[in-house]
């Protein structure tokens, strides 16, 4: 489980096709530090299992791309070069900082609109229609791997402020329209709407198609 707030931002630095998975080198010193071998660490919002701690550099780590997490998840377009956001899995008795977080990617949205302000910026994303019923204005919302509070919605869009402290210490500072982002939904309201369906005339089984969990595999 992770709370959303990113520990650092780290490089992508090579990516490798072995069959069916794409083994991918991210760079992170902080959240290297410490990493060994079947770690969990969210890489832009996506619980991925660290296959191979240190590196070449000691800075370094490998992951495991299965297609599942290709096909769900906007890392199935990972390059060299690309920044993402790192954060090593909540320790219990911990600080939950920002909210629950699983790691498990509901869907991929894309950047629409940013309006920059003096110090801090407004931005609107795009939302799949099946999770737009998750998401309200106050409520929690995971982008690629930064907790954040919903400043608005409007049928499959939603809007965030970003306080500096988050355009600085983030990829979201980076990101441009047109750009996809990892979205993970409150798991709390997932929940919810299973277990009161039988007293609302809806089906248990109505839910989204499953999430991208640990390496795709829940």
């Amino acid at each position: 489980m992770f709370t959303g707030i990113v520990e650092e931002v780290g490089e992508i630095v090579d990516v490798r096709q072995s069959g069916e998975v794409v083994v991918l080198t991210v760079r992170g010193p902080r959240v290297s530090d410490d990493a060994a071998h079947g770690d969990s660490i969210a890489v832009n919002g996506c619980c991925l299992t660290v296959a191979d701690p240190g590196g070449a550099q000691g800075d370094e780590f490998r992951l495991e791309l299965v297609p599942e997490t290709l096909k769900r998840t906007s890392l199935g377009g990972a390059a060299p070069g690309a920044k993402v956001n790192l954060e090593r899995a909540l320790q219990a008795g911990a600080r939950l900082g920002g909210h629950i977080v699983q790691g498990h990617v509901d869907g991929v949205g894309t950047l629409l609109e940013r309006t920059p302000g003096e110090r801090s910026d407004e931005v609107r994303f795009s939302l799949p229609p099946d999770l737009a019923r998750y998401v309200v204005e106050k409520g929690s919302i995971t982008v690629d791997g930064v907790s954040l509070t919903v400043a608005g919605t409007d049928g499959d869009t939603f809007s965030v402020a970003l306080i500096p402290t988050t355009l600085a210490d983030t990829t979201l500072g980076l990101r441009a329209p047109g750009d996809p982002v990892n979205l993970e939904v409150d798991v709390v309201a997932k929940y919810v709407e299973r277990l009161t369906a039988g007293y609302l005339g809806g089906s248990r089984d109505q839910q989204p198609q499953d999430t991208t969990g640990q390496d795709g595999a829940k």
